[in-house]
């Protein structure tokens, strides 16, 4: 078994991760701002991730596995949340006001998904290295 192989797929899991963690940090710290320098409210991002397709099937013979891959990071096309605010700076000629399409509840979700998927790779990290002492000490 190649152990470095094993280790380096958890590692681009663990970065994977970290960075989706990062964006769902800024869509939160970002909820309610209402203007941006693109001149509208803060639009939501989302991390592209994805697996490098096999192309052959020695490649897959080998288990020689590119990992987690992230792709790009796009931003949410879904609209705006429209809110009654005459007061504020933000609002349109009416009074309505164009708030970010951040939804708490929907973050928070990602946030757990994203954690566990983390501590996931963190366990089969260990198991990796677990693998390998024991791996050492048959040597013995």
């Amino acid at each position: 078994m190649n152990f470095l192989l094993s280790l380096e797929i958890s590692a681009s899991g663990l970065y994977a991760q970290r960075k989706r963690m990062d964006i769902i940090a800024s869509n939160l710290a970002n909820i309610e701002t209402t203007r941006t320098q693109k001149g509208g409210p803060y639009r939501r991002k989302m991390v592209v991730m994805s697996t490098k397709p096999f192309e052959d099937f020695d490649r897959i013979l080998t288990l020689q596995v590119e990992g987690v891959k992230i792709d790009d990071i796009v931003e949410d096309k879904s609209p705006f949340m429209r809110v009654f605010n005459p007061r504020h700076p933000d609002a349109d000629k009416e009074g309505y006001l164009l708030k970010p399409n951040v939804d708490l509840i929907v973050e928070i979700t990602n946030m757990l998904m994203a954690r566990r998927a983390f501590e996931a790779n963190v366990a089969a990290i260990k198991s990796t290295k677990q693998m390998a002492l024991k791996a050492l000490e048959i040597g013995k």
